[in-house]
C-alpha cells in the first residue's frame, strides 16, 4: 500500500461523520421502529448528547453489512495506525 493510498483512507475517515459509531438493529438492540447507526456517541454516554451526531439509515443493508459499516469508523483508524508502525519499523513488510 502506497503512502498516496494511505492518505487517501485517512482523508476520507476524518471527513466522516464524528465516531464512535454503532449499530442499532431493529430487533436485536432496539425496539423502536428502524434499525440505524448511531454516531459521535461513546459507550454509557447520553444517547441525547449534543455531541451526538446524524444517524445513518442504510437501505437494503444485512445486519452484518450494517455492523461492518459501523464497526469501520472505528476499525480503519487502528488499522492506518497499525500500517504506519509496520511501515516505519520495516519498509519492506509491507
Amino acid at each position: 500500500m502506497t503512502e498516496i493510498e494511505i492518505k487517501e483512507i485517512e482523508d476520507r475517515y476524518k471527513l466522516a461523520s464524528p465516531g464512535p459509531w454503532k449499530s442499532l438493529i431493529e430487533g436485536r438492540d432496539v425496539e423502536s421502529g428502524d434499525s440505524f447507526i448511531m454516531t459521535g456517541i461513546a459507550e454509557g454516554e447520553d444517547i441525547w448528547s449534543e455531541k451526538r451526531d446524524e444517524d445513518i439509515y442504510l437501505i437494503g443493508a444485512t445486519t452484518a453489512d450494517q455492523d461492518f459499516i459501523a464497526h469501520a469508523r472505528q476499525d480503519i483508524p487502528k488499522l492506518l495506525s497499525e500500517i504506519k508502525r509496520l511501515k516505519s519499523n520495516d519498509t519492506s513488510a509491507i
